[in-house]
């Protein structure tokens, strides 16, 4: 017998081809109103369900009772060959949509059987032409259908296999609807035991100790179960005790519990993939570096296996850490996750640094009461059947815990203030007059949830020759608010109109990526009118021992017919777009800024690259440097946009410095050094080891210039002291774009700032170059290897007019050049092997250099929008489409 296990709330596929039984399975299998049929949907719609003519019209109905099952939370089940990888792809994503599981049962018999049983149908047959297809179509989508994003893929091979096979319905792992309690709901822990502790002894709990007295479980006496609601773990003196103590009670089925979202990222530390360690988690992690690998690994387990959410009491209590909107409740999916753990965000931050979030609770109507943490309040109180539990224990407040069905609220006051709140805690929901925040936000809105909204971040004021048009949201007529941002403005598959590359498509799934980067992570939106392209590397030489020359670069210029290139010298550091004012009158006029507030430093995925603090501090000197240059009267503004590098790169790469490169150069040399002495002494003793010798000795010195490679680009800094910017560009000021303007006046204005400032602003070397000239490509060249035999990274080929359109389009707007020893950082030590130089070779460059100019269309067509004063949302589709673009899967050694 084959059992055949699928969740309760599901989309389920029968995939086979004609005459494989799968309309038969599932009258057999299922309930008479589950399966939707998309013969008896042609039939519906045509009056005959052998009418493929009908098939069109007929899964649009399929679509929409599937859709309507599903938003009931109803289990459906799909009765359609299903063998096309694009059927299967629009399935999925309707699964997607209702946050819901898709599961795939196959029917994958052999073609005799299929024939049989089509000559026995009881309406018109297919004929072994159709299913010789429809099964070609089957086996060559067998392997991928995993990769399609099912969450489960049962295959039937023959009949016997059809007729053992049974259904066996899982409950989600979020259903607790029949455990009832009673519970006891704590809120956020945050490492406080001495308060955790006191909380179980006065909601009745006995503790239990080992023999070192640490608490490792406690047990009611009434059968009573804490419900923690996570964050059991940072800021506070001891979360390895809570841990012990939380972990212990779940164990021994007196707690359930919730993840939190500092559970999550503990959890990625431990796997070695979180490289971050801020908000409490480093001094987590020193504290569990003192426990044995064995209670680690328990730690990361439990925290890992925690469900988002858990639907309790029939469905009458909802507890989640961040909370839950009833559409979410009871599903499944990363967006649920998400919601549970984070909340819902604007992607706005506010004056302290911390996300803007949307008041989901202020319309939940659903009949569940839901419990939640994760922003801290000062006072715990029902609002809308939703109350917050976190009442900021760890900050010196309370540690809060409601008694369930009894919804009796149970404080304990916080022993001390074992850490300060990044902002004030907020009052209770339902004294607030102002969104969540702590201040006046624009609506947002239609449909968007998460879109960054105007939040007090004006955006440029609308020109007077703006068009309704312009004005009007996609798909929608009449004005909006030049501030008001939609989410429809940048998700869902797009064409967006550039002046530079005319039309660029964005895939739906790539507009989602960057939406998720954009509304999470980045900064407000009226901070951020840029972000910067990609960069293609020159063609791939056919010099000896290079991967990449200067020689090819300049081919492509002369063939396409630049007349003169800029050589620019290429900084090792983070990519740098810093946004300056002359004032803070200006950046609050302008961009919606804060008190204190005269510009933004960004990354190249808009998210701000120093803290507010520190960032001032490089504005005003940067500020203090365009002073005294005579800029803000020369280019007639009050602000300026600039593109440039920050350095040096151990700024912001000390992550990837310290856990990666170091480690893989210290470990090779401490390897290959002592191979390389044993083989010595081995051949000193007569045993041929000449050859071993020599490859161990050539490994170790490629591993020594592996370390100097990266060490070039590594220096300490401490504040600013250190950190220098390197501008290359001025991107725009006020009512101008200024991207193609030529690139020896961007660099003589760096220039003129890094006179005024040396230790602030750093020069950017140039060359122009002739690419038709053989003796000024030699210059070019030579130049190059100059600088890289310095230790320099290597330069940007630039047209000298920054701007070109020839007759195949836009030229690329710039090739960069690496260094050979520079490329041993990218490619690895031992790139330059023959064998492997060979190999690399091969690489394809064509849609890198399509992808850096498709982007580099889309930031000038931002800018072209922003100085022209067009409203929020018609820069930010351009904005957002640079960072979907970045979702396309292209080598990123590239």
């Amino acid at each position: 017998m084959t059992e055949i296990s699928i969740p309760e709330v599901a989309l389920v596929l029968l995939v086979g081809a004609s005459g494989s039984g799968k309309s038969r399975f599932a009258r057999e299998h299922f309930g008479p109103y589950e399966t939707v049929s998309s013969d008896e949907c042609r039939g519906i719609v045509s009056n005959d369900p052998n009418n493929q003519a009908a098939t069109k019209p007929a899964f649009e109905l399929l679509h929409t009772i599937a859709s309507k099952r599903l938003e009931a939370g109803l289990l459906t089940v799909i009765d359609a060959t299903n063998v096309q990888p694009e059927s299967r792809a629009s399935l999925i994503k309707l699964a997607r949509d209702h946050d819901v599981l898709p599961v795939a049962i196959v029917f994958d018999l052999e073609e005799s059987v299929l024939f049989e049983h089509d000559r026995g149908r009881d309406d018109t047959p297919r004929g072994e032409k159709v299913i010789r297809r429809q099964q070609g179509q089957l086996r060559r989508s067998m392997r991928g259908l995993r990769r399609e994003g099912l969450r489960g893929v049962h295959v039937l091979n023959t009949t016997d296999d059809v007729a053992a096979a049974t259904i066996v319905r899982r409950r989600l792992l979020t259903d607790f609807r029949d455990d009832h309690g009673p519970f006891d709901v704590i809120g956020d822990v945050h490492g406080c035991l001495p308060e955790l502790e006191e909380m179980l002894v006065t909601l009745g709990y006995a503790i239990v100790r080992d023999d070192a007295g640490r608490a490792i479980d406690a047990s009611h006496p009434g059968g009573r179960r804490a419900l923690f609601l996570g964050d059991l773990v940072d800021r506070g003196p001891d979360s390895v005790g809570v841990l012990r103590l939380a972990m212990g009670m779940h164990r021994a089925g007196h707690a359930l519990a919730v993840p939190g979202n500092h559970e999550e990222k503990l959890v990625q530390a431990l796997d070695g993939k979180r490289k971050t360690m801020t908000h409490g988690l480093a001094e987590t992690m020193l504290q569990l570096a003192g426990e044995t690998d064995e209670f680690r690994r328990e730690v990361r387990d439990w925290a890992h296996g925690l469900v988002s959410h858990l639907v309790l009491d029939d469905g009458n209590l909802v507890v989640a850490h961040a909370g839950l909107k009833e559409a979410y409740q009871g599903r499944s999916s990363g967006r649920v996750r998400a919601f549970a753990l984070y909340g819902d965000t604007t992607g706005e931050v506010d004056e302290h640094g911390l996300p803007v979030r949307l008041d989901w609770a202020a319309d939940y109507r659903g009949k569940a009461a839901v419990l939640h943490g994760h922003t801290p309040v000062e006072e715990a109180e029902w609002f809308n059947n939703v109350m917050c539990l976190d009442t900021g224990c760890v900050f010196g407040g309370k540690l809060s815990a409601l008694r369930y069905p009894e919804r009796e609220l149970v404080e304990v006051q916080a022993r001390e203030r074992y850490a300060d709140p990044i902002r004030p805690l907020a009052p209770p929901r339902g004294s607030m007059a102002t969104p969540v925040g702590g201040q006046d936000r624009q609506q947002l809105a239609g449909p968007a949830t998460g879109v960054p909204g105007g939040a007090g971040h004006g955006s440029a004021p609308s020109s007077s020759g703006s068009s309704a048009a312009a004005n009007a949201g996609p798909g929608g007529a009449g004005q909006r608010a030049s501030g008001e941002l939609r989410a429809a403005d940048v998700l869902g598959k797009r064409v967006i109109e550039t002046r530079l590359h005319g039309r660029v498509g964005i895939r739906a799934e790539h507009a989602a990526g960057g939406f998720e980067t954009l509304s999470r992570f980045a900064v407000a939106p009226s901070w951020l009118p840029y972000l910067p392209p990609t960069m293609a590397p020159s063609p791939t030489s056919s010099e000896p021992g290079y991967l990449e020359h200067p020689r090819e670069a300049f081919k492509v210029f002369a063939a396409a017919g630049v007349e003169r290139v800029v050589c620019e010298e290429k900084h090792m550091g983070s990519r740098a777009v810093v946004l300056l004012c002359r004032d803070e009158a200006t950046a609050a006029r302008r961009f919606g800024g804060q008190p204190g507030e005269t510009g933004m430093v960004t990354t190249r995925t808009g998210r701000a690259l120093f803290e507010r603090e520190l960032m001032e501090e490089f504005l005003a000197g940067l500020r203090a440097a365009v002073n005294a240059a005579g800029l803000w009267e020369e280019l007639e503004t009050d602000w300026i946009l600039f593109d440039g590098e920050m350095l040096p790169w151990s700024l912001k790469a000390g992550d990837l410095l310290m856990g990666v490169f170091a480690p893989a150069g210290a470990a090779a040399r401490a390897g290959l050094g002592a191979a390389a002495e044993a083989f010595a002494a081995a051949q000193a003793r007569g045993v041929g080891a000449t050859k071993l010798e020599a490859r161990a000795s050539e490994r170790l010195a490629d591993a020594e210039a592996f370390t100097r490679a990266y060490r070039r680009y590594v220096w300490p800094t401490s504040g600013l002291e250190g950190v220098s910017y390197a501008p290359f560009q001025v991107l725009a000021t006020e009512g101008k774009a200024r991207y193609g303007d030529p690139h020896p006046w961007h660099l003589d204005l760096a220039g003129r700032l890094a006179d005024a400032a040396p230790d602030l602003v750093r020069r950017t070397r140039a060359l122009v170059v002739i690419p038709a000239d053989a003796e000024s490509v030699d210059a070019g060249i030579r130049w190059w290897e100059e600088l890289t035999g310095a230790g320099g990274e290597g330069m940007v080929v630039k047209p000298e007019q920054s701007v070109v359109l020839g007759k195949k389009g836009l030229v690329p707007p710039g090739l960069k050049v690496r260094g050979r020893e520079y490329l041993r950082i990218i490619y690895g030590p031992e790139y330059l092997d023959p064998a492997n130089l060979s190999r690399l070779r091969e690489r394809d460059l064509g849609r890198k250099r399509s992808l850096a100019g498709r982007e580099f269309a889309l930031g000038a067509e931002a800018i072209d929008r922003f100085v022209a004063g067009e409203p929020l949302w018609r820069v930010h589709e351009a904005v957002a489409a640079v960072l979907a673009l970045e979702s396309d899967p292209v080598d990123p050694r590239l």
